[in-house]
């Protein structure tokens, strides 16, 4: 088996570059973003199936203080130095980039991927939560993806979990 070079980190200002050459290289990029406080196989299953939707797979890390917004003053678990520096060693990811805004429609209008991808529990088809991201989306004519969830593998419940145990 080999080694993937690790993943690039691609600055906020630098993502519509970066996507304007990859897609002149002939590549299809795809967008995912999430917190990424305790990596868990949930987050590589998502990851993967991302990534087999494109050449280029980019992922959007929220920033410490966004984590804190979304998550509670707990949170995040790890910096963000140490959740992108995490993701960049999955195989199946090209890029992250950190983001500090409350939804990821910036890294959209940047990036302009084939693809954004986010998991099941967004699928307003399947009860879940709506994208806030959706008129964006509709705007550009970016697909959105629902990747199925993998059971028992939530950050919040997995980190609750263990705080009972101890």
């Amino acid at each position: 088996m080999s080694i993937s070079p690790e993943a690039e980190v691609v600055q906020p200002g630098d993502l519509a570059a970066f996507g304007a050459r990859q897609r002149a290289a002939g590549r299809r990029l795809v967008l995912t973003n999430g917190c990424f406080d305790l990596i868990h196989p949930g987050h590589l299953a998502l990851l993967r199936q991302a990534a087999a939707l494109g050449d280029v797979l980019v992922v959007g890390v929220n920033s410490d203080a966004g984590v804190q917004r979304l998550k509670g003053p707990d949170r995040p678990l790890m910096s963000l130095e140490d959740r992108l520096a995490v993701l960049q060693a999955v195989r199946w990811v090209s890029a992250v980039t950190p983001f500090d805004e409350e939804t990821a429609d910036r890294l959209i209008e940047q990036l302009r991927p084939a693809h954004y991808v986010k998991g099941a529990d967004y699928d307003p088809a399947a009860g879940g939560t709506t994208l806030p991201e959706t008129a964006t989306l509709k705007r550009l004519a970016v697909p959105a993806v629902f990747v199925p969830l993998t059971p028992g593998q939530a950050s919040s419940e997995l980190i609750a979990r263990s705080r009972r145990r101890t």
